[in-house]
């Protein structure tokens, strides 16, 4: 690793792609995304529904599938269910709007009034902040999307009967899901895990093995099966714009219509404190937007007025950062032989060991887990690997862009390698060897990430008592 910290920060920071001359040109090529209409089709297999997206002369077909045996709920109001997938299909057109990002979204197959407007332009905005910072695109909010839709002509009221109850957790496979799944171990009886799947990606393995792992059966599970249009591989070799979309913010739509299916009262994901720090000091771009409270609070005001007002969406662990999270994790060490969450290697149901995602988790592991274990699990030391000094640097340093992952704070990753650096007492490995003798970072009050709780969360009381006592 170069001990030259400034040195090392030049060439960390620069992440970004090399900046096109014509970056706006696809922007104003395509300036124009449609939603042009849906249909939702109650089978004997289940519930098949189909999307159907314009840019320019591209035609997008994606489809959502859900088996029969796995909808519970044997009075289905179809007008709602339709307005459920209408709303499904807007946060799903994130996938092909932002080949262009194109400056009007006009939708022609349903209504929307001004606040539901406002809430999607925000949720594009944020959610695709780092695609438009890759892509040397980024815009001022006011010029950044014209939604277009014919205004509601009346209120659509909807009735249910109030006898939504049990939870749909939402099960990634890595350490933050595996703890909401033992915390509702108790009421296991009562719950169903999701799954989303897409047909571009393989099956979440690590995932199913959790899941089964918590004591669940094939039965308890959910799937929603996302079938994207190929056509968007081909164009993002073609040169339309490519990059991350706010997942999470999918996947809660999603997730409202499994819950309505199953009449589940609650939507439990796993986002933590952690995930409200964003990537760039002094800006809004965060890779996690749609796992931050923001965002929470935002879906929960738009789905008990525009969706269902029975149904509850909220994170267990948001009270929690990642260190504390991590310290109810290792409380489990069966499953330390199957949690997962490195995006590289979901392909193979691995840990690449190469990448931030990875080096993030060893680094918050390594204080607490046995060295052959850890090195067993990972493929090698990943602390003794020179190859990534770099991503070392960038989870470390505030001043320098944090790497776009899924990955605690600042503070919490420096408080962990500290914590390492003291407790060793034989040789460390290269990057915390550099660090110590290298680097310096000021953590005005550590026992705050050891002892974190933060208060601006919607966890119920029972389920926080749950949690805690874990």
């Amino acid at each position: 690793m170069n001990d030259d910290p400034l040195s090392t920060t030049k060439q960390s920071t620069s992440d970004t792609n090399a900046t096109p001359q014509n970056a706006l040109e696809i922007r104003n090529k395509y300036a124009e995304f449609i939603f042009e209409s849906y249909k939702v089709e109650r089978t004997v297999n289940g519930i098949h529904a189909s999307f159907t997206y314009r840019l320019g002369e591209y035609i997008f077909e994606p489809t959502v599938d859900i088996p029969i045996a796995e909808i519970r709920n044997e009075w289905i109001n179809n007008d709602y269910l339709n307005e459920l997938f209408f709303n499904f299909g807007i946060i799903n057109a994130i996938n092909y709007y932002k080949l262009s990002l194109a400056p009007k979204f006009t939708i022609s197959c349903g209504e929307l009034d001004n606040e539901q407007k406002d809430y999607f332009k925000k949720l594009f905005y944020n959610g695709l902040g780092e695609l438009m910072f890759k892509n040397n695109l980024l815009m001022p909010y006011e010029s950044f999307l014209e939604i277009s839709a014919p205004a509601p002509t009346q209120k659509h009221e909807f009735h249910f009967d109030d006898n939504f109850k049990g939870n749909l957790i939402t099960v990634g496979g890595g350490k933050d899901s595996i703890v909401t799944l033992e915390a509702l171990r108790s009421s296991r009886d009562q719950n169903l895990c999701m799954q989303f799947n897409r047909n571009i990606y393989p099956e979440n393995q690590a995932a199913i093995d959790c899941i089964h792992l918590a004591g669940y059966s094939t039965e308890q599970i959910c799937n929603f099966n996302l079938s994207i249009d190929k056509q968007i591989l081909e164009l993002n070799k073609a040169g339309f714009y490519n990059g991350h979309v706010p997942f999470s913010g999918m996947l809660a739509f999603a997730c409202a219509i499994v819950a309505y299916l199953n009449n589940l009262q609650y939507v439990v994901v796993s986002n933590e404190a952690s995930a409200n720090e964003g990537n760039i000091a002094g800006t809004t771009i965060n890779h996690q937007y749609s796992k931050s409270y923001e965002f929470e609070q935002d879906f929960e005001r738009y789905q008990n007025r525009y969706l269902c007002p029975y149904i509850h969406y909220f994170s267990l662990l948001r009270c929690m950062n990642e260190y504390e999270i991590v310290q109810k994790f290792i409380k489990f060490p069966s499953y330390l032989k199957v949690f997962r969450s490195c995006n590289v290697g979901t392909k193979t149901n691995s840990w690449c060991g190469h990448c931030a995602k990875c080096l993030y988790v060893y680094i918050m592991l390594y204080p607490f887990i046995n060295r052959e274990k850890l090195i067993n699990i990972f493929g090698h030391n990943l602390l003794d690997d020179d190859s990534l000094g770099l991503t070392f640097y960038g989870l470390i340093n505030p001043d320098t862009t944090k790497p776009f992952e899924c990955v605690g704070t600042r503070d919490e990753i420096n408080y962990a390698i500290q914590l390492a650096i003291n407790n060793t007492t034989e040789q460390l490995p290269k990057l915390l060897d550099w660090y110590k003798n290298n680097y310096h970072y000021n953590l005005a009050a550590p026992q705050q990430v050891a002892n974190y709780y933060n208060p601006e969360h919607n966890i119920p009381e029972q389920y926080l008592k749950s949690l805690l006592s874990l």
